[in-house]
Formats: C-alpha cells, structure tokens, sequence
C-alpha cells in the first residue's frame, strides 16, 4: 500500500524515535500540531516502525490498548488503539527489567493470543480469530510513554506505538477451546499484596473481540497478522506505576501467572 507522508509527519516521528535513543521524554505531538489526526498519528507510528525495521529489528506481534471501559474513561476516549511489538521488547517470566531501559512504566495484565494462521481484515470475526489462534497465554504488558508526565491524548499515544514498552508472557500454554475467555479472572499484585482484579469481558466483552477489532484497524493501513505472532489483547484493570525494586505478579484462572519484577 503506497502512502504519501508529509514531511511534518516525518519529524514527528524522528522526535519520538530519538525520545526513545536518548530515554529523555518529549512535549506531546499534539502540542508540536495541535491539529494531529487520528490517522496522522497511525502514520506516525508506522514510519517508526519502518526505521525500526530497517534497523534490523524484527516484528514478533502487535497490541491493542484502550479496550476497557474503564481505560476509555480515563484517557477521555471511546476508542481502543494499536501498536506494533518487536523482539527487543521481549522480557522473560520471572524475570528483572532495569529501570534504565524505560522511561516511565506502568503495568497492565492482559491475555495474549498466539496465533498459527493470518488474519487479515476486514471483516474478521471473534469466530476467525478463535480459529486462528494457536493458544493463549496470561502476560504483563509494561507500557511506557516518550512523552513528558504521560500528558497524551489519543493521537499521542496511538504515534508512540500505542505507549508500548516491553511485555511477559507466561510458561503455559493454554488452546482457546479449553477456556471461555470473558469468564477468566484475573488478581495482580504489587510486592505481594492484591492492587487490582479484572475479568476477561472488561476487554471490549471479549478478548478475541479485541483481536478482530485490530485485524480490521490494521487493514487501513495494509497490515496483516501474521502466523507465529504475538498478539496482547487489551488490559483486564486500569494500570499501577512501576516504583525501583517493585515486584508484580498476575494471577489468571485457567492460564496460571505471569511475574516481573524492577530494578532498584
């Protein structure tokens, strides 16, 4: 699919992917263009991920955010977003993240979907990502933003990525025939103790909602999902900060649990 970027598109991009190199957070986009658009933002994204990818990194999934009600209402927005997710972002289970590689991380806990067949839009189905899927797993997404005092709106976010950062994925896999996914519950703990509980409706009634909703999104821009991909699926609970040394553990039912922790 050929698009035609503006140059001004093109230097907002470059300032996020420096905000990224340097580790320093920028003003929002939307105070450099005031009159950003949805789709500008889209565009912006995907010229970082086109510099990424000619850097030599690899895309391993992609990543819907902004599903839950509850996330809609604090961001101001009725909409969920998207973004793409590479190899660098990887972290292991029960592994530690230095807080050198982020900027200013939040945790979210989602399902994860993996799939074994493309998914291409536009008129993919809950029913069409289920068949797709491989299996599922729980995860922590550990989003971060490049701009100054996460002070985002919509067209913010969706241009950084969809605020993503690095991402866990449990050891167990689970085949989506085994589970009823909107009936999954989620606990997450923060140094041992219970900060936040979900359910997997709290994602737009249905995570493989979630999934559908980003295959169709995508195919404006002509992005596939791809077999073999990781796909996070939207968070279940509003997000908690990240303090030095802090320690998260989320329990899924039927899916087991997902751990990381911080550098002090």
């Amino acid at each position: 699919m050929s698009r035609v970027v503006s140059e001004k598109i093109k230097d907002l991009a470059n300032y996020l992917i420096e905000a990224e190199k340097s580790q320093k957070p920028i003003d929002p986009l939307t105070q450099l263009k005031p009159d950003l658009t949805l789709d500008e933002a889209y565009e912006i994204q995907l010229q970082v991920v086109q510099e990424k990818r000619s850097q030599g990194l690899r895309i391993v999934g992609k990543k819907i955010g902004l599903t839950s009600r509850d996330m809609q209402i604090m961001y101001g927005i009725d909409t969920p977003d998207c973004g793409h997710l590479f190899e660098n972002m990887i972290v292991e289970n029960n592994h530690e993240v230095s807080l050198n590689d982020v900027i200013q991380p939040k945790i979210e806990c989602e399902i994860a979907f993996v799939l074994k067949k493309d998914l291409q839009g536009t008129n993919v189905t809950v029913e069409d990502v289920l068949q797709a899927t491989d299996y599922v797993l729980p995860s922590i997404e550990i989003i971060d933003s490049r701009i100054k005092d996460w002070k985002v709106k919509l067209q913010d976010t969706v241009a950084d990525n969809a605020s993503s950062g690095l991402y866990v994925l449990g050891d167990q896999p689970v085949l989506v025939d085994q589970v009823n996914l909107p009936d999954i519950t989620m606990k997450v703990y923060q140094n041992g103790q219970l900060m936040k509980e979900g359910i997997g409706k709290n994602a737009m009634e249905h995570p493989a909602a979630c999934v559908a909703w980003l295959a169709n999104k995508l195919a404006e821009f002509g992005v596939v999902l791809r077999a073999g991909e990781v796909i996070l699926s939207g968070a279940l609970a509003t997000t908690i900060d990240v303090e030095p040394g802090d320690e998260f553990t989320a329990v899924f039912d039927h899916l087991g649990e997902v751990k990381v922790s911080f550098s002090k």
